[in-house]
């Protein structure tokens, strides 16, 4: 069963082999829960409340705690390049809410027995086991200059995938260390890590270095990434050659 709907302001996708509806809904109805309490549009959200200073810290709940503490933990893995809190000083943990979101979603299928399934949001994906036809599901990485072209597929197998772009959204990540500078120089990296979550906290971060930030990738163990610049090259980690193998 394969169904997508809008939710966090993008499509999501859920493809579950073999599922109940049941399980459909179960999954649309934990991202839409989250999204009601990380949205920084909404504003009777808890980030919202947060920001707001009308929520005081020993009213959050335990799923803001951790994504807050998460966030503070990219921040120190990262060098600082993953930073919560935008330039007006209000927090947006929106950069890993949501591998974080989905990572739990796949959680939740696992635990209800689900063993082939994949879950993709705003180029953010959860795969496990097989795809309706019985083969390794696939992920189709777009053009950042025409999104109707796949530049490259990969085969995750049960890795995470997510991918950081200015192509669709526009300039909508920053470099902490020069808020008044866009970043140019690359305008799609794809990062394939251990989980989603993985995946998407470092995709973020490596991203707002520009350049350097497939090198960054390249020096951490069980990362993969590819990355394309404002001239359309490619450049790839040692080991993304692999994930294309099918």
């Amino acid at each position: 069963m394969r169904e997508t709907r809008i939710l966090m302001g993008m499509p999501i996708t859920v493809d579950i082999c073999g599922a109940s509806g049941a399980l459909i809904e179960d999954v649309f109805g934990y991202l839409d829960r989250i999204d009601r309490r990380f949205s920084t549009y909404k504003t009777d959200s808890e980030i919202s409340a947060i920001n707001r200073g009308d929520l005081p810290s020993s009213g959050w709940s335990d799923e803001m705690i951790e994504v807050l503490a998460l966030a503070e933990r990219t921040k120190d893995e990262t060098g600082g390049y993953f930073d919560m809190r935008r330039p007006d000083g209000y927090l947006d943990p929106s950069g890993i809410v949501k591998g974080w979101a989905i990572h739990n979603a796949a959680g939740l299928l696992h635990a209800a027995g689900a063993k082939d399934f994949l879950i993709e949001a705003g180029g953010d994906i959860q795969s496990a086991g097989k795809n309706a036809s019985g083969a390794d599901w696939s992920v189709g990485i777009r053009d950042p200059f025409d999104m109707d072209q796949i530049i490259k597929i990969i085969y995750p197998r049960g890795r995470g995938v997510a991918t950081s772009g200015t192509y669709a959204r526009g300039q909508h990540i920053y470099n902490p260390y020069g808020f008044d500078e866009p970043i140019t120089e690359i305008v799609s990296l794809t990062v394939v890590g251990p989980d989603v979550l993985e995946a998407d906290r470092f995709a973020t971060a490596a991203f707002a270095m520009g350049r350097d930030g497939i090198y960054f990738i390249e020096g951490l163990a069980g990362l993969e990434g590819y990355v394309v610049d404002i001239n359309g090259r490619a450049t790839l980690t040692t080991g993304f050659g692999d994930l294309c193998a099918p």
